[in-house]
């Protein structure tokens, strides 16, 4: 029992490890693709993903799985990245794809193995703090919510509710209305937030 504890911390600890190392990886990948030109010239970076039609998509509905899976990448900028390289229709598709199915893997994973796989990614009271809604009469409301609204706990919610009595079929039926609302509005803010800001400054 306290070999499996002590495995279990130190795990803990290399999750939280990476998700610092992936945060600082991402803050760099997005300086070294800007000077490259590639984030502020959609032409380039899609011309980029075209020189590997076969694979492109899928390693990027692959990433998109991960990200959602264990919750140490960003996935405001995949899914950015997403719109910016496919276009519009194809970039919601393959957001939506790999969102969706890596949300239910992530659930899957939390009935299966329930809190102790939870705090792989987050603090005790942060857990804590949002396990206690699982008892108010509005947390299906408040779960909703957080699957739409941009920078809300979308990932610790959906592990919250994996220790909840939701059905996959309840499940399934919100995931596929809030997160294309959620790919939407994310990517709208990130693309053109910093266009409508500069416009209402003045600049």
């Amino acid at each position: 029992m306290w070999y499996h504890n002590i495995m279990y911390k130190v795990w803990q600890h290399i999750f939280k490890i990476l998700g610092i190392l992936a945060l600082l990886g991402s803050v760099i990948a997005v300086i070294w693709l800007f000077q490259l030109g590639i984030l502020n010239d959609d032409n380039l970076l899609a011309q980029t993903v075209e020189n590997h039609p076969m694979t492109g998509f899928l390693i990027f509905i692959l990433v998109q799985i991960i990200q959602v899976v264990f919750p140490i990448i960003p996935g405001g900028v995949t899914t950015v990245v997403g719109f910016l390289t496919f276009r519009f229709w194809l970039g919601f598709l393959y957001n939506f794809l790999g969102i969706f199915i890596g949300s239910l893997i992530l659930f899957t994973l939390v009935r299966i193995y329930g809190k102790k796989f939870i705090l792989l990614f987050t603090s005790e009271a942060t857990f804590d703090k949002y396990e206690r809604r699982l008892d108010t009469k509005n947390y299906e409301r408040f779960f909703i919510l957080t699957q739409i609204i941009p920078f809300m706990p979308a990932d610790i919610m959906l592990m919250i509710t994996g220790l909840s009595k939701m059905s996959y079929r309840r499940l399934i039926g919100i995931l596929l209305w809030t997160k294309p609302l959620s790919i939407l509005s994310f990517s709208y803010l990130w693309i053109y937030g910093g266009k409508i800001l500069q416009k209402l400054l003045g600049n």
